[in-house]
């Protein structure tokens, strides 16, 4: 009878630990943090219909990055204008917030391959008068603190004299812009049109330098000699053949 009981003690302390082994091998992905700004639509926003969660173009390509590597994912919201200094100081893993591979930005940072073009673009009211980048002129012109976009303005005020300031949130600038105490906004199509879209009373131009529009390659970036660069670069040359990567693009970007 002893023997019985032990035998089936054993079995039962079997099953436990077996049970106990799965369940920590499913929690046991290593989590990897994703640092963005979310105030870009429709790159990353805030969802505020929906429990405040943040959503995107880049929420989605990185969620599914993550999947594909086997990592849980982390998000964390910051000031764009912070990001870098976040990865240098390994606050985050990798960064995704419509940011632009620039020389200045490869001094501090990898960036892996470019997962998206976009054009530089003034966001304006229809009703006024600035109908080309020659109209800026002295005009109250807002620009993300830390964007291309910013130095971009900052090149453009040389020769087109304008009254440029700085904003850490675009959707802040947005609101500004419709109250009149901005005249325009110097931005990415992408995050023009989610404006756009929602308020008729706005419209974009595309900015045209020396008869050429300004494009930017938005890239993920990392922390110097990150071992993430190459595994990302791996999943992100798998969307453009699979077409994953044109899937999110025509539901964040061409069908929003």
């Amino acid at each position: 009878m002893l023997k019985k009981t032990g035998l089936v003690m054993i079995a039962f302390l079997l099953v436990i630990l077996t049970a106990c082994s799965s369940s920590s091998g499913s929690s046991s992905k290593k989590t990897i943090v994703m640092g963005t700004s979310a105030d870009y639509p429709p790159f990353e926003s805030v969802d505020t219909a929906h429990g405040n969660q943040i959503v995107g173009f880049d929420l989605d390509m990185a969620k599914y990055i993550a999947n594909q590597l086997g990592y849980n994912l982390q998000i964390k919201n910051q000031d764009f204008s912070g990001l870098i200094a976040a990865l240098n100081s390994k606050q985050v893993d990798f960064v995704m917030a419509g940011m632009v591979d620039t020389p200045a930005r490869e001094k501090q940072v990898d960036f892996s391959k470019t997962y998206y073009e976009s054009y530089q673009v003034v966001l304006t009211r229809k009703d006024s008068n600035i109908k080309s980048v020659a109209d800026l002129k002295g005009k109250n012109v807002g620009v993300q603190l830390g964007s291309t976009q910013a130095a971009l303005a900052q090149k453009l005020n040389k020769t087109i004299p304008m009254h440029v300031q700085t904003w850490d949130k675009v959707n802040e600038m947005v609101a500004a812009l419709q109250a009149k105490r901005l005249d325009a906004i110097i931005t990415v199509d992408t995050v023009a049109y989610g404006y756009t879209n929602k308020d008729k009373s706005l419209e974009q131009l595309k900015i045209v330098l020396n008869g050429k529009t300004q494009a930017d390659p938005i890239s993920v970036a990392f922390p110097k000699n990150s071992k993430l660069k190459a595994q990302f670069d791996k999943v992100l040359q798998k969307m453009k053949t699979n077409g994953k990567e044109a899937q999110l693009v025509n539901k964040w970007i061409k069908n929003q």
